[in-house]
């Protein structure tokens, strides 16, 4: 009943504006009130009012749909893509409506009417001023418009931007929050997502690759780290049960780099999932194999044949 108490308050005020003209006659002939007025009057009110009712209808069809799409869902890629367009539509709509409604009550008004008309027929320094200084505003209007259809980010996406991970938490006109790990919130101009490079870990769908690097000596067991990294695997809910995949990726003077490659369901996740990967796989090269973790060698030979000669 909540959802309804205002468009029903508001649908009282326009039948009492539309009986009340009648009744007000009577008080023509004090000083309560010019009637003369009242024509102006009760047509801004009428056109407020309106304005109120289509924005509360906007607002509560924008609740009802998206009752049928929970965000708290584990595979939530369609209710976060609604929830974006919805949200973002919202406010474009009540941005144009609460427009409309205040250009047509200065244009009621004579004397608001003869300024307006006055500024929109001047042409000058004063018009290429405001032109210039508005140029920033509408752009970035326009920049949430556009963000609203071709949706490069959703709400609740995992986004790297300006070196911070984090998750998008509002979207509007202007402006975007992102949610960063450490709870901080980082405050973008809308224009800043269509002018510059980001990352979206989440554009088409929730589950991400994470990466383990491991350097170790030369003489490790590569079959049995990848029998180790099955077993861990396997072992804890965190994986999704995609990729497994242990690779040797570069050789250097003293150490091999091994890249573990592992999957889990959205990136909060991945990330647990690589720390407890490379936490054990470091335990297990300690426990089993401590010969094999990265050591520096030095040569004494030619040291040894210098003694053997001076002795």
């Amino acid at each position: 009943m909540g959802n309804y108490s205002k468009l029903i308050t508001s649908t009282l005020i326009v039948f009492i504006l539309l009986f009340l003209e009648p009744i007000l006659g009577s008080f023509t002939s004090t000083d309560f009130l010019d009637h003369s007025h009242w024509p102006v009057i009760k047509r801004n009110l009428l056109i407020a009012i309106a304005a109120w009712v289509l924005i509360e209808v906007t607002s509560l069809l924008k609740r009802q749909i998206l009752k049928r799409y929970d965000l708290a869902q584990e595979d939530n890629l369609d209710a976060r893509k609604l929830h974006t367009q919805l949200n973002l539509l919202e406010k474009v709509v009540i941005f144009v409506i609460i427009l409309i409604a205040v250009a047509f009550i200065m244009l009621s008004i004579d004397g608001i009417r003869q300024i307006g008309i006055g500024i929109f027929a001047s042409a000058g320094v004063a018009g290429i001023i405001i032109g210039l200084s508005a140029q920033k505003v509408v752009g970035a209007l326009l920049a949430g418009i556009q963000i609203a259809i071709t949706q490069p980010f959703r709400l609740d996406d995992a986004v790297v931007v300006e070196g911070e991970w984090g998750w998008i938490e509002e979207i509007n006109l202007t402006y975007v929050v992102v949610r960063i790990w450490d709870k901080r919130r980082l405050v973008l101009p809308s224009t800043y997502f269509l002018e510059k490079p980001f990352q979206n870990w989440t554009r088409t769908t929730a589950d991400i690759t994470g990466t383990v690097f491991l350097y170790t000596d030369y003489n490790v067991p590569f079959n049995k780290l990848r029998e180790e990294l099955t077993r861990l695997l396997e072992g804890t809910p965190l994986w999704d049960k995609k990729v497994n995949v242990l690779q040797v990726t570069d050789s250097k003077e003293a150490t091999v780099e091994v890249r573990i490659l592992v999957s889990a369901r959205n990136s909060p996740t991945a990330w647990d999932l690589r720390v407890y990967i490379r936490e054990k796989m470091i335990e297990f090269i300690q426990k089993n194999y401590p010969d094999s973790l990265p050591r520096t060698r030095v040569s004494l030979l030619n040291h040894e044949r210098e003694g053997r000669r001076d002795n």
